[in-house]
């Protein structure tokens, strides 16, 4: 197996100060979080940028402003910026801002579902405009598959020329609307991938420790992170270096070691 690769997605578009005090928000409190975090063994920052109220925004200038602290600090970490739904307008002028950025990966979703109160809209013009500005700017996609539907629609756009083999998943489990967390459905979700693809899973809520879990031991990779979790456990709040803390013991107890961010890249075929 590859050394296992871990990603922190330390804030999404949801998560609030409300729900839990250690989501961080501004550059600073991001940057303070990703410092701890890579050193416990975090290779990939999954990020996400927030406006001066705290709301998601898909801003160029507020990625850029995480970015530019990330490499004054000089630390060592892979920058995928997500493309999401949530982070303001649908338009492929907003969702693709960001991409004209210095970052190494991209989050590319490939297919539409629900979200529990809102739809992750992504028409196909969307997606093939986001893929090709990825590919003509250097920047890896990470395609993030809420379903299998997300999985199967990927060859089309392998044949249009804007996505290239090999491929690099993230398989997406447990979103309310989407596929279920369950063991059954991640070894389904695996099995569909295209040949020799990398693929990280990434388990919501509750689904999380059975679902990193497992990927440990099929040889995939893992992301963790308030994003995707918010208590360590039943009534107890978690912090983002609890969970990659944990995901680091899970790894060491079932025999993988963890990639440095050099290796990573190598794995991800990051140039």
């Amino acid at each position: 197996m590859d050394k296992l690769i871990i990603t922190l997605s330390m804030l999404g578009n949801v998560p609030t100060k409300k729900m839990n005090p250690s989501v961080p928000i501004t550059p600073k409190e991001i940057c303070d979080v990703l410092e701890k975090c890579c050193k416990l063994g975090v290779s990939v920052a999954h990020l996400h940028a927030r406006d001066e109220n705290g709301d998601p925004t898909h801003s160029k200038e507020a990625y850029k402003a995480i970015l530019d602290e990330i490499k004054l600090r000089k630390i060592d970490v892979i920058t995928q910026v997500s493309t999401g739904a949530r982070g303001g307008d649908n338009t492929v002028e907003s969702r693709g801002q960001m991409l004209e950025l210095d970052c190494e990966m991209g989050s590319l979703a490939t297919g539409s579902s629900n979200f529990p109160t809102s739809i992750n809209a992504n028409e196909p013009v969307l997606i093939e405009h986001l893929a090709r500005k990825m590919f003509d700017n250097g920047i890896k996609p990470e395609i993030e598959a809420f379903d299998i539907g997300m999985i199967n629609t990927v060859p089309f756009y392998v044949r249009r020329g804007v996505l290239e083999e090999p491929l690099n998943f993230n398989l997406v489990m447990n979103v309310p609307g989407s596929i279920k967390g369950t063991i059954k459905n991640l070894l389904f979700m695996v099995e569909s991938l295209p040949s020799g693809s990398n693929w990280t899973v990434s388990g919501i809520g509750r689904s999380q420790i059975p679902m990193l879990t497992t990927a440990i031991l099929l040889g995939g990779h893992v992301r963790t992170g308030l994003e995707d979790v918010l208590e360590y456990s039943p009534g107890i709040l978690a912090t983002n270096e609890m969970l990659v803390e944990r995901v680091v013991r899970l790894a060491k107890e079932l025999g993988r070691e963890i990639a440095t961010p050099s290796e990573a890249r190598k794995i991800l075929g990051i140039k």
